[in-house]
């Protein structure tokens, strides 16, 4: 249970980052603003609620305000959700009147839960007095209300969406799921617990240890995963793309290295062709890690302009594969550096792929490249 607490804690806190960063660059994108109001609310309600359930005084305030502030907010955080996907799939003109609406739930929950705070006992459970029970129940019906609707609405958008947001929504909707599913059961936790408060002490000790099971599976079982995997399916759009981008980086970052044979020989034959005119040492070459797409394409582009330039020097139709090529590529620029003349005064093809796509072409470089390796450098 500590370790769930503790992932959700984490899970809110570092989403609220990551959300602020990207609002700060999009300050006026809708649905970015209500999601983070969203993180922001689960952010602050955390260190609240455990102060509420540790029955603590935190900042002068009793444990039934930190309770107010926890669902205060928790309501507030459940009704920018909903605003997020009203802003995402609607137009904004759709979008402001449905939002609008929801504020009156909101406004009646949060009067009823100001009212039931102010009569309960500050220092005793939530639930344990009538205005207690009364508070706790109006929460939870406004969250699973809350969290429903957020569910359908989230269905309702994959449906439309590209492959990876979709997928995302998904995950989100079952974490929104597990949650609907705890606040329902929250509910006849506090009436079990209401019924035992006013019950001879027998009936009330069942009715305490029943709802404490209850609460415990509630909270282990569907709250606290449920918000861990809602944030997952969040982030999970922006997530995947990044490990995407990051393949491609180190898929550059290796091809570059592959294209070291190659592009040493020819570099030293035709050292002009280099777009960069100073070249970093192998060392800090090997370790560097930023202008890895932009140094594949460089290299890439020298390789193929130094074959262009040393193919009068190969022989007609001079090898069958790359083995072949690569020792009479060896010897042309052997016969370059040398002073001979040319074969021809016309460039050739050299390793031309058989798809038209840069991709196609680099595999052919690369082969190449191997094959100089195994060969050796002039």
């Amino acid at each position: 249970m500590t370790y769930l607490v503790l992932a959700y804690g984490i899970a809110a806190i570092a989403v609220l980052a990551w959300l602020g960063l990207r609002l700060s660059r999009t300050p006026q994108n809708l649905p970015l603003r209500a999601l983070t109001g969203l993180a922001a609310c689960l952010s602050l309600a955390f260190p609240f609620g455990l102060a509420a359930d540790r029955e603590a005084t935190v900042l002068g305030l009793p444990p039934m305000m930190s309770r107010l502030i926890q669902h205060g907010t928790l309501l507030i955080g459940v009704t920018c959700l909903v605003l997020f996907f009203l802003f995402s799939a609607l137009e904004p003109r759709q979008a402001w009147p449905r939002a609008r609406r929801f504020a009156v739930p909101l406004v009646a929950a949060e009067a009823v839960l100001i009212a039931a705070a102010a009569l309960a006992p500050p220092t005793v459970h939530s639930s344990s007095s009538p205005a207690g029970a009364v508070f706790t129940v109006t929460a939870d019906l406004y969250l699973a209300f809350g969290f429903g609707t957020a569910f359908f609405w989230a269905r309702r958008y994959a449906r439309d969406a590209n492959p990876r947001l979709a997928r995302g929504l998904r995950i989100a909707s079952v974490g929104l799921a597990a949650i609907v599913l705890a606040n329902c059961v929250f509910i006849p936790e506090i009436i079990l617990r209401r019924a035992g408060a006013s019950s001879p002490s027998a009936l009330a000790e069942t009715s305490g240890a029943a709802a404490t099971v209850l609460g415990a599976v509630a909270a282990a079982v569907f709250l606290l995963p449920g918000v861990v995997i809602f944030l997952a399916g969040v982030i999970y759009p922006a997530a995947a793309m990044r490990v995407t981008a990051l393949r491609v980086w180190s898929g550059h970052r290796r091809v570059y290295r592959q294209l070291d044979p190659l592009w040493t020989v020819l570099h030293a034959q035709f050292p002009d062709d280099e777009l960069q005119r100073v070249t970093p040492s192998p060392w800090r070459d090997l370790f560097r890690l930023r202008g890895t797409h932009r140094r594949y394409y460089r290299r890439v582009v020298e390789c193929r302009d130094g074959l262009v330039r040393i193919s009068p020097y190969l022989p007609p139709r001079a090898c069958e594969g790359y083995d072949d090529l690569a020792r009479s590529l060896t010897h042309a620029l052997a016969a370059r550096a040398a002073g001979q003349q040319a074969r021809s005064v016309h460039a050739t093809p050299v390793v031309v792929a058989a798809a038209d796509s840069l991709d196609a072409d680099v595999r052919e470089l690369v082969s190449l490249s191997r094959a100089m390796n195994s060969t050796g450098d002039p």
